[in-house]
């Protein structure tokens, strides 16, 4: 994964004697080691695997809702250096929880780092955890290490994007959280944006715009799969890369398919609000290609390829018959059939 680690600097929010949620500041920044390189790299690892992002911008309200957004634009022109940058918004995070009456505290990370085209500032509030480990004397002692598997309070802000488009409503994003609308209300709050769009929203008009599509003109079975599979190659790259969809190259992708007719941009500009360029929510395109369902201890998942070929549906019946299982669940079924004969 090609990621440059520009700036990173850590932070602490903690408790004081008085119960009183204050913010310790380093002086310094971080020295670019390979650890802390690899170590950014896992948060972006981390961060770009959440399905749950609201995306925002920055508000055009008054002065005092632009903290974040003047310190950024300062920090890029050089007016103030990225330890002072990094302690502004310090200091309106901590103001931010203080004003929701959060109960969190941990390491504040501040980083700037390129991946692909873009630059971007990630803010993230980690968690530390104790554990026990063995020194070279085989001795137990207590060490600390930063949880990266639950990253409850983190946004990003891609500096490219607002620096190319100030106007785009997308290039601030925060992760929802496990306290929904509240967690919403703090990241707007402390950043100073406004909501922009869901992106969920977006791919699942895209999803059903990809649909009608290809029941339009009643497509046969092979083609409907020829548009599904298009779609689904288009987002997983895009998501690989980092980059997000943009309906009009998906559409010229589409018209490269000689069996296929017609103009999906026309055709999804007619009925449909889909905004031109969004970012790809991975469990939602995921369903172009598969049938997946659980309840009842019973799980199943196939590409949607299979239907009509070697896994049949009778709806009367309401039952699912497959012919050809995979070889390591018929080994599983003929040495559990076995042990019931034995019995």
């Amino acid at each position: 994964m090609n990621i440059t680690t520009e700036n990173v600097i850590l932070h602490s929010l903690k408790y004081s004697n008085t119960g009183e949620l204050e913010c310790i500041k380093r002086s310094g920044e971080l020295v670019i080691s390979p650890s802390v390189a690899t170590f950014i790299s896992v948060l972006h690892q981390k961060y770009q695997s959440k399905n749950n992002k609201i995306f925002a911008s920055f508000s055009k309200e008054t002065q005092s809702h632009q903290i974040v957004k003047n310190a950024i634009i300062d920090e890029i022109a050089g007016k103030i250096d990225f330890v002072s940058f990094s302690q502004i918004l310090a200091n309106s995070l901590l103001l931010a929880l203080k004003k929701q009456e959060f109960s969190e505290q941990g390491v504040l990370l501040i980083s700037k780092y390129t991946w692909t085209t873009s630059e971007y500032l990630l803010i993230a509030l980690l968690q530390s955890t104790d554990s026990m480990t063995v020194n070279d004397n085989l001795e137990l002692q207590v060490g600390h290490y930063i949880d990266t598997s639950q990253i409850q309070l983190a946004a990003r802000i891609d500096l490219t994007l607002f620096n190319r488009d100030a106007d785009c409503n997308r290039y601030i994003s925060f992760i929802k959280g496990r306290a929904g609308r509240t967690i919403s209300d703090f990241f707007l709050d402390f950043l100073g944006a406004i909501e922009g769009f869901d992106a969920k929203v977006q791919n699942q008009i895209l999803m059903n715009a990809v649909e009608d599509f290809c029941d339009k003109d009643t497509l046969e079975v092979a083609q409907k799969q020829v548009v599904r599979e298009v779609v689904f190659d288009y987002c997983k790259d895009q998501l690989k890369e980092g980059e997000d969809i943009e309906i009009t190259t998906l559409s010229n992708q589409l018209l490269e398919r000689p069996e296929l007719e017609g103009s999906f941009y026309d055709f999804a500009s007619e009925d449909y609000e889909l905004a031109p360029v969004f970012p790809v929510e991975r469990t939602i395109v995921r369903k172009l290609t598969k049938y997946a369902g659980s309840g009842g201890g019973v799980s199943i998942s196939f590409d949607q390829k299979h239907l009509g070929d070697n896994i049949h549906y009778d709806a009367q019946t309401d039952t699912l018959v497959f012919k050809g299982i995979p070889d390591n669940l018929r080994e599983q079924l003929k040495r559990d059939a076995q042990l019931v004969d034995d019995e």
